[in-house]
């Protein structure tokens, strides 16, 4: 179930406004380091003249990551002393993270562009709601989050950290539980969970409609652990 503050983060990381973010305190940035985004290659479009008609835009798409280029699109890789932007130059962060991730053909800045707003989500994120930023991660709702953390905003390498050990909503079995105290990240009205042990029998379950971030023990005996609408569950003690 897709988070409705992750929702509202993505539409407003796609105004202009966002484009200037600030930079982070402890420098790691790119921008904080006083490198500037490449522009793309190609020079701008014309606009239309005086006596010719302004040309439709084209209808944006519903979600606008599903413009963003992948940035592990399959195929042949620019080799990493051909990567270079159309204008400026690329800082040292932004080349390790462009190494083996920019295609073919592709314009290097347009990948680069993906993992930096991907730092710009989980920064809007972290701000609004910790938990919130983490459990986007564990989803998958803020893709890619690893690499771009890793290359490019290392001040949030403790979300991807934390990420690792929890559960997305669903279902969950054998090697993949693993024994501890949980809190649930943003969950809705309709959130419900419930473990079990061997041959199926019940350990724990419950629910809860009040919205609010609830607590469970996964147990050494847990087998199947099954959460709805809960949205992520965290390790406790985690939190910073």
């Amino acid at each position: 179930m897709r988070n409705p503050f992750l929702a509202c983060a993505a539409v407003v990381l796609t105004a202009a406004a966002l484009a200037a973010c600030g930079s982070s305190a402890d420098g790691n940035d790119p921008e904080a380091a006083g490198a500037q985004r490449p522009a793309a290659s190609g020079p701008a479009a014309p606009g239309p003249s005086a006596t010719e008609p302004a040309t439709p835009p084209t209808e944006e798409p519903a979600d606008p990551e599903a413009s963003a280029p992948a940035a592990t699109a399959e195929g042949p890789k620019t080799p990493a002393d051909e990567i270079t932007p159309a204008t400026g130059t690329f800082t040292k962060k932004q080349k390790e993270y462009l190494k083996d991730r920019v295609p073919k053909g592709m314009d290097p800045a347009a990948v680069l562009q993906t993992g930096q707003e991907t730092c710009d989500k989980l920064r809007y994120l972290v701000k609004g709601d910790r938990d919130t930023a983490v459990g986007a991660i564990v989803t998958g709702e803020v893709p890619d989050a690893k690499d771009a953390v890793a290359g490019l905003c290392t001040q949030h390498q403790d979300l991807v950290d934390e990420a690792a050990y929890g559960y997305p909503d669903g279902k969950h079995t054998g090697k993949k539980l693993r024994p501890g105290v949980y809190r649930s990240a943003s969950p809705t009205p309709d959130c419900s969970w419930q473990i079990e042990g061997a041959g199926g029998k019940e350990l724990a379950s419950g629910a809860s409609d009040t919205g609010k971030s609830r607590k469970i023990t996964i147990p050494e005996s847990a087998v199947t652990f099954t959460s709805t609408g809960c949205y992520a569950w965290l390790p406790e003690g985690a939190a910073g």
